[in-house]
C-alpha cells in the first residue's frame, strides 16, 4: 500500500513489486500502462516515465472526505410487472416517476436468476486475477476497439487519469461476438453469453414499460434505437490509499439509451441529485438502472440522464459490470412526435447517433456540454 501511495503523490518512476517476463511487444506495452491489479493487491507502479500520469485529480475535482447525501434511490420490485399482472400499473408509474426525479433506480425480482448474477460477478473478479501475461493479450489503448482491456482511463484533455481497470466487450448478438471474448477464465464465454441475453431482456422489458407510461407505442424502442451493439464494461477498482485524492470515474452521463449495472457487494457508485452526491447502496440481486442521453432526448426531457461517478475506498477492491444498450450508428435520434405539441415544443434537434458520439467524446461526457450542442435554441 505504501508503494501505491508514493505513486499518487509523486511522478517519479518507481520499481515493480513483481517481475514481468513476457517479452512480446503487446505485453511490454501492457506492462508500462496497465495497473495490473491482482485480487486485493494495490495497483502496481510503472517503472517507466508513464508513471507521470496524474492519478490524483485537480483539487477542485476531488471527491474530498465529505459523506454523500443519505437520500435513498428508488427500489422497484418488478414482480407482477407483466401486462396483466396485479402490480403492472403501479410498476409503470414507479419507473416513470423515478426516471423523472432521479434518472436512476434499482430493480429487484427482475427475472435474472441469482445464479446467473453470481456466476457473472465471480468470473469478472477471476479475470482480473489471471496472470499478467494472459491479460496482456487483451490490452489496448485504441479507443475505437470494442473488445479490449485498458487501465487508468483518461477523460477530457487535461491529462488526468482515473483509478480503474476495465475490460470492455461487445456482447450481442452472442453468436457474432463470442469469438472475440477472452479465453480465460475458461468459463467466461459460457457465463457471459447467458448473462448478456438475460440482462438485455430486462432492459428491453423496462423500455416497453416506459413506453406504456409515456403513451408511446410498445415497440417504439425496437429496431434501430436499440439495434446497435450491446457493450459491457467490467470495471475493477483496486483499494486506494487516499480516496479523497482521486476517483474511479469522473462525473459523466451515459451516451446510450439505457444502462444496467451489476454493482457487486462493495458500494462506490454515486449520482448527482439536487446538487448533492447520493451514494448508491448495493442490494443483493438488484440491478441498478440509469437512463442515457438518448432516452432523455427521445422523451423530450421528461426522463433524465443524470451525472454519476465512481468513488474509491481504501479497504476493499470493487468490481462492477455495466451493460449498455446502444442505438445503431445510423439511427435517427429525435424527440418522439407523440410527446411534442404547441405546449411542449421539441427541445432537441434531430440527429444521427454517430454524429452525437463525436460531440460526446469531444465534450468528455459532460452533461451540459453534450446536451447543449443538440438543443433547439429559441
Amino acid at each position: 500500500m505504501t508503494i501505491m501511495l508514493c505513486y499518487i503523490m509523486s511522478t517519479r518512476p518507481l520499481p515493480f513489486s513483481q517481475p514481468f517476463h513476457n517479452t512480446t511487444p503487446s505485453a511490454k506495452h501492457f506492462h508500462k500502462h496497465l495497473s495490473c491489479a491482482n485480487g486485493d493487491a494495490p495497483l502496481q507502479c510503472p517503472r517507466t516515465p508513464i508513471g507521470a500520469r496524474a492519478l490524483h485529480i485537480p483539487p477542485e475535482k476531488r471527491p474530498g472526505k465529505e459523506a454523500s447525501s443519505s437520500v435513498a434511490l428508488p427500489v422497484i420490485d418488478l414482480r407482477g410487472g407483466e401486462l396483466h399482472g396485479d402490480g403492472h400499473g403501479e410498476i409503470v408509474e414507479q419507473i416513470v416517476e423515478a426516471g423523472k426525479e432521479f434518472g436512476f433506480f434499482q430493480v429487484i425480482n427482475h427475472g435474472v436468476a441469482d445464479q446467473v448474477l453470481d456466476e457473472m460477478m465471480a468470473v469478472a473478479e477471476e479475470f482480473f486475477k489471471i496472470p499478467i501475461e494472459d491479460k496482456a493479450a487483451y490490452y489496448s489503448e485504441d479507443t475505437s476497439k470494442n473488445n479490449r482491456l485498458f487501465a487508468s482511463t483518461m477523460y477530457g484533455k487535461d491529462g488526468t487519469y482515473y483509478w480503474r481497470d476495465c475490460l470492455k466487450l461487445a456482447c450481442y448478438p452472442v453468436e457474432e461476438t463470442i469469438h472475440e471474448w477472452p479465453e480465460k477464465p475458461s468459463n467466461l464465454k459460457e457465463v457471459l453469453a447467458k448473462f448478456i441475453v438475460e440482462a438485455r431482456g430486462v432492459a428491453m422489458k423496462l423500455l416497453k414499460l416506459i413506453c406504456e407510461g409515456l403513451g408511446l407505442k410498445e415497440d417504439y424502442f425496437d429496431g434501430d434505437l436499440t439495434g446497435g451493439q450491446v457493450l459491457i464494461n467490467v470495471n475493477y477498482y483496486a483499494p486506494c490509499p487516499d480516496p479523497s485524492l482521486t476517483l474511479g470515474l469522473p462525473p459523466h452521463c451515459d451516451r446510450n439509451v439505457i444502462t444496467l449495472l451489476l454493482p457487486g457487494t462493495v458500494s462506490g457508485l454515486q449520482i448527482m441529485h439536487k446538487g448533492s452526491w447520493i451514494g448508491v447502496e448495493s442490494i443483493r440481486s438488484a440491478l441498478v438502472v440509469n437512463f442515457g442521453h438518448q432516452l432523455e432526448i427521445i422523451t423530450n426531457g421528461l426522463l433524465k440522464s443524470v451525472e454519476h461517478r465512481a468513488v474509491t475506498n481504501s479497504v476493499a477492491s470493487r468490481t462492477s459490470i455495466a451493460t449498455f444498450i446502444m442505438p445503431a450508428m445510423d439511427s435517427r435520434i429525435e424527440p418522439a412526435q407523440s410527446l411534442i405539441d404547441e405546449r411542449n415544443p421539441p427541445l432537441y434537434k434531430s440527429f444521427l447517433f454517430k454524429d452525437f458520439l463525436k460531440i460526446y467524446n469531444d465534450a468528455s461526457a459532460k452533461r451540459e456540454s453534450v446536451l447543449e450542442a443538440f438543443m433547439i435554441k429559441n
